[in-house]
């Protein structure tokens, strides 16, 4: 072979070589980055032409498709849309949230767990279908909550959220305001985009979770944390004397800008009941304790619950409840009764009642009950996990009596139900703006002698005076309903 020939063979065994490499990194390496990359509209498109699986509440579909007459053959719908919406999410053209995004190779199909299923199809030549989803969700009581909150006066912003206590499981979670996912499911592609930025260029923000998304001070719902770190230090129990008194001043200040106040409750004087601090929702008790137990304990009860941590694998963009990890003594005292730079979701403050309610153990919570092929055949079914042991069960005992008589007798009586021992704790929470008001919360659980579920709610804006935002009045009657839902 001539020179020339054999450079020429040698430059094309080169180009070859090359193309076989550049093949091989495509279809095998970058595969799975190509197939997930948002600009691949060939990928959006063949999932548009599928039949994807539903999304489940008992045995109605919150989210479905169905035939459609266009080239996308089939249209995603939304039945109950702005109750459900911040659970499902959508799945548009241009993006997937909520669990149509979490369980979406599910719901397309791709998941391995549908191999057999997928197989089926392609042997008998019939067009592939996802997968279902069964969620945890009590329909009873997701209506129940986003009735509660929608019956609230003026442009509401608020959340709540139920849990099943000794499983984890996520029985409501509502929040307001809403949207309607079906529009933004739409195959006129122009009017999904505009709808898109209307909703996200409104300041009341409807596409926000508020339950798993927006944190807030939680005021006096924290003095439950405050007390079961009194309670775990071996110094309390719930038929103690705590402290009492108008008025505490907290370390390091003095004057006006480190006084605590009751707010006009009787807090007594020196020295009063446990039952009575918690009753009334003392502040001057609950800065002293945890002054008193410490920043270092402190943070381990708080942490011990679930602050500072990611807890829920089913939704995306969970915003971690926050505890400050370095305070001075006056911090401390403001951090007690909810304030300084305390932050809590809703699922947050639902898991610290759910704790409290399951013998102190608080569970993982988890949306995604269930995995089942297109024939709704169980393929995978969720097992309740063990997130933290908060506090022992003796400590978690006193803290049901303390908040049973904060019911029966206290700022949480809204909440009671005839025939039914209820715990709960009341709080209204300062924003820290003088044009914001304050924020309203309410969390709870029954039976309290056989807890069934647990309820935060979170009102973080409702058209009602100033004077008149109480976490009682406000969110007593809310987590009424939702635990009489779960309890019929």
């Amino acid at each position: 072979m001539n020179k020339p020939i054999r450079t020429i063979s040698i430059f094309c065994l080169l180009l070859f070589v090359a193309l076989m490499l550049n093949a091989t990194y495509l279809q095998y390496y970058r595969a799975g980055a190509l197939d997930e990359d948002p600009r691949n509209r060939r990928v959006i498109e063949a999932a548009y032409s599928q039949e994807r699986g539903a999304i489940l509440v008992g045995r109605e579909p919150v989210a479905e498709s169905v035939p459609s007459d266009d080239k996308y053959k089939f249209q995603r719908t939304y039945p109950r849309p702005f109750e459900y919406s911040h659970i499902t999410g959508y799945f548009s053209y241009f993006s997937q949230t909520g669990i149509e995004q979490s369980t979406n190779d599910v719901l397309s199909g791709d998941d391995s767990l549908l191999f057999v299923t997928n197989l089926v199809d392609l042997l008998s030549n019939d067009a592939p279908k996802g997968g279902s989803v069964q969620l945890t969700v009590d329909p009873a009581a997701q209506t129940a909550a986003y009735q509660g909150l929608d019956a609230l006066p003026g442009d509401v912003q608020g959340s709540v959220v139920a849990l099943e206590p000794d499983t984890g499981k996520i029985l409501a979670m509502a929040s307001l305001p809403s949207f309607d996912p079906n529009r933004l499911a739409s195959h006129d592609l122009g009017a999904v985009g505009d709808t898109f930025t209307r909703l996200n260029e409104d300041p009341d923000q409807p596409l926000l979770n508020r339950a798993i998304q927006t944190r807030l001070p939680p005021g006096s719902t924290f003095k439950v944390v405050t007390a079961a770190a009194a309670i775990e230090s071996g110094n309390y129990d719930s038929g103690d004397l705590v402290p009492g008194g108008a008025t505490y001043q907290l370390p390091l200040t003095r004057g006006e800008s480190g006084l605590i106040d009751n707010e006009g409750r009787d807090c007594g004087t020196n020295r009063i009941p446990f039952t009575q601090a918690m009753q009334n929702s003392c502040n001057t008790t609950f800065a002293a304790l945890a002054v008193e137990v410490g920043a270092e304990a402190m943070t381990e009860q708080a942490e011990a619950f679930g602050f500072n941590s990611h807890y829920l694998d089913d939704l995306e963009s969970q915003a971690e409840s926050v505890f400050p990890l370095r305070m001075n003594e006056a911090q401390v005292g403001q951090s007690g009764i909810g304030q300084y730079a305390v932050a809590a979701t809703p699922l947050q403050m639902a898991m610290v009642a759910g704790g409290i309610a399951n013998s102190g153990t608080v569970m993982k919570p988890y949306l995604v009950d269930e995995v089942q092929s297109p024939e709704l055949d169980v393929l995978k079914k969720a097992e309740p996990i063990e997130f933290r042991r908060a506090v022992s069960a003796s400590t978690a005992s006193e803290l049901t009596k303390l908040m049973v008589a904060t019911v029966d007798d206290g700022t949480a009586n809204p909440a009671a139900i005839p025939g039914v021992s209820v715990a709960g704790k009341t709080g209204t929470a300062q924003s820290g703006q003088d044009d914001v008001p304050p924020y309203a919360w309410f969390i709870s659980f029954a039976p309290a002698d056989d807890p069934q579920v647990a309820v935060a709610v979170m009102i973080q804006r409702a058209d009602i005076p100033r004077g008149e935002i109480a976490g009682g009045q406000l969110g007593g009657p809310i987590a009424k309903a939702v635990m009489e839902a779960v309890l019929q």
